[in-house]
């Protein structure tokens, strides 16, 4: 019984951040898309933490 107490708070995706996150759309041409699923496997992430990283830096650079 414990167990399941204790596992009851952990539903769910991980927060990643103090808000809940919004999903944004985008279209990728295949090209981009290619060099995205690249990159993640190279980097050993998924694609979508390779999108917000790009985000964060190019915000961060203008």
């Amino acid at each position: 019984m414990e167990k399941l107490l204790a596992r009851r708070g952990r539903r769910g995706r991980p927060s990643l951040g103090s808000a809940p996150a919004s999903v944004e759309s985008v279209r990728l041409d295949p090209e981009l898309r290619e060099k995205l699923v690249e990159r993640a496997q190279m980097t050993g992430t998924t694609t979508s933490e390779v999108i917000r990283e790009a985000i964060r830096q190019f915000l961060q650079a203008s």
